[in-house]
């Protein structure tokens, strides 16, 4: 694992962030809400870590890049089995927020946006499904066709 150099006006928000195929989700929310643990279920489906519980983020161009502050790279928390090696994803774009704060009570919700850095970016809430961490692994890959 490499160090990253991070910009100096880069800000370090309470998120985890994982990636796939260069493209990240930002996993936002309350300690506890299930952060570290759907970006688990995300990197058993393919994806790497970039961020667990802290996330640099910072503006280049029209787009908001991720990465790990260099103490914690590579390294996630498994609640109840301990701190665990990942694989690391380089830094990379934000592509999609989830929200674990709110939850979704639409069955095929309105496209939701928010903003970071001044950047719109989708927002998905989240859904009590098992298939949530699956559903935003395609996110990512293939987008939302509505």
């Amino acid at each position: 694992m490499s160090v990253v150099t991070i910009p100096h006006d880069a800000v370090t928000i309470h998120a985890s962030c994982v990636a796939l195929d260069g493209l990240a989700v930002l996993i936002r929310g309350q300690a506890g809400s299930g952060k570290s643990g759907l970006a688990l279920q995300m990197i058993a489906l393919g994806a790497e870590l970039v961020a667990d519980d802290r996330t640099c983020l910072w503006r280049a161009g029209n787009m908001v890049m991720a990465a790990s502050p260099p103490t914690i790279l590579g390294r996630i928390e498994a609640r109840g089995v301990g701190i665990l090696a990942a694989p690391v994803a380089a830094p990379s774009p934000l592509a999609l927020i989830a929200d674990m704060d709110g939850t979704e009570s639409e069955r095929l919700p309105p496209f939701h946006t928010d903003h970071i850095l001044g950047i719109t970016l989708p927002l998905v809430k989240k859904i009590t499904e098992a298939h949530f961490a699956a559903a935003l692994t395609l996110y990512l890959k293939y987008g939302r066709t509505d």
